[in-house]
């Protein structure tokens, strides 16, 4: 294990989780931690929540000198220059100074914050599934939908921070109203929580994303549609986004991408539709190659990698 070490954070709508990783991208055992967070905590209890986690983390942490860095992925969106924070689902957070409070809770340490997706493309492209791709992006696909850019190499964080923001490009033939008052927004129709709710309006009787992979291993007619339907537009998605920015790989995980192999292959099957554009059916969607540590390690990755950030 490298000598040196970053404090990775990972915010998100039902938990902020944090831990130490070296620099060849290893979780530190024992190091990580997980608080609750979500959307009925007020702002008090989500920054205890933040602050409890670092200050876990931080007690395994022995030599001070090691640590040279704090990264903080943060659903989004972010206001990258301030380093404040609105993350959609947790309501009570609104330009919130995250990067601040980590460095209250963490003087002396310098801290890069970004938004989640981003950290989710640099840790793919450093250990996962777009090593030796330079044109990538990161996608997560479970209580929300998230994603980063890498092109040419480097990150592309935008000048809000925002860039690659997936998960609310509109898709055309679905109208699901969207929390950022979209219509068709693909997080609106493909992530976990909205694909059962879309379920259970043609009469599913589960209750979460968990539920509806049961259901499609058993055969269950409205959930195999719930997945073919979340797959057909997280595809046409990617097709769209190939076709601005010209991807080589896009490397997606988070809980829900783990409903069935076959979302993949509907995923794929939408991009193919565009048989005329070679340059975007030409791209590889692939499962994450991290296991669940990937948001951390994304985190990391802005201390660890930070000459690719731009």
């Amino acid at each position: 294990m490298s000598d040196a070490l970053a404090l990775a954070v990972d915010l998100g709508g039902t938990k902020v989780e944090s831990a130490l990783v070296d620099a060849d991208g290893t979780v530190v055992p024992g190091s990580r931690f997980r608080e609750p967070t979500g959307p009925e905590l007020s702002s008090d209890q989500l920054t205890s929540a933040v602050r409890s986690a670092i200050l876990a983390s931080l007690t395994t942490l022995g030599d001070p000198a090691r640590l040279i860095g704090v990264g903080i992925g943060s659903a989004g969106p972010i206001t990258e220059s301030l380093g404040l924070v609105s993350p959609l689902n947790l309501p009570s957070w609104r330009d919130y100074p995250l990067k601040a409070l980590a460095e209250q809770t963490v003087p002396g340490v310098p801290v890069t914050l970004r938004m989640d997706g981003l950290c989710i493309a640099l840790a793919e492209h450093w250990v996962g599934a777009a090593q030796g791709y330079d044109n990538v992006m990161g996608m997560i696909v479970s209580t929300g939908i998230g994603g980063g850019l890498i092109l040419h190499g480097n990150t592309v964080s935008g000048p809000t921070g925002n860039a690659g923001h997936i998960g609310h490009v509109e898709v055309a033939g679905f109208d699901d109203p969207c929390k950022c008052g979209g219509i068709g927004c693909v997080e609106a129709i493909a992530s976990g929580p909205n694909t059962a709710r879309w379920a259970r309006a043609q009469g599913w009787t589960g209750e979460t994303g968990e539920d509806l992979a049961i259901s499609y291993r058993d055969g269950d007619e409205i959930a195999i549609a719930a997945v073919e339907r979340a797959g057909r537009a997280i595809g046409q998605a990617i097709a769209s986004a190939t076709a601005l920015v010209d991807l080589e790989i896009v490397a997606i995980g988070g809980g829900f991408s783990q409903v069935s192999p076959d979302l993949f292959d509907h995923i794929r099957a939408a991009i193919a539709r565009r048989a005329e554009f070679g340059f975007v059916t030409k791209v590889k969607v692939v499962p994450s190659g991290l296991s669940s540590d990937g948001p951390l390690v994304g985190a990391a990755a802005l201390v660890h990698r930070a000459e690719t950030v731009s």
